[in-house]
């Protein structure tokens, strides 16, 4: 099985390259949408983990790009993205359950909120990707 980590933060991309890895399974990191849809263009993956807030084009419109020219493609949308401590509140902020809807809307078959455990994603991975 072949993995695509699609993730700004470059911890993200190793702690799941970490937790993913085996001798079944490869993973392919990248730090943008344009270096993800590049690796895609060369080459076949069973399923793309993808941040929503990216910089350059976000995740909503890479999940738009990749459901156009990928049909097929298994899409999973992760996202931290408008979490605020009670100091830092800004209403005009857009939730992280509202990125992840609109990724849903996208085209996305999961979605997880950063911080997320290991076991939920392995979960939503059997769910997506039954053997």
């Amino acid at each position: 099985m072949r993995i695509l980590v699609i993730d700004d933060e470059s911890f993200v991309r190793e702690a799941l390259e970490r937790v993913l890895k085996s001798p079944t399974i490869s993973v392919v990191a990248a730090a943008d949408a344009a270096a993800g849809l590049a690796a895609l263009s060369e080459s076949r993956f069973d399923l793309i983990i993808i941040d929503v807030v990216l910089p350059g084009m976000d995740g909503v419109a890479a999940i738009k790009q990749i459901r156009r020219d990928y049909p097929d493609a298994r899409i999973i949308a992760i996202s931290g993205g408008g979490n605020f401590g009670l100091s830092a509140y800004q209403p005009e902020a857009i939730s992280t359950s509202a990125y992840l809807a609109a990724c849903k809307a996208a085209g996305a078959d999961g979605i997880l909120a950063k911080p997320f455990e290991t076991a939920e994603l392995r979960a939503l991975i059997g769910q997506i990707l039954p053997d």
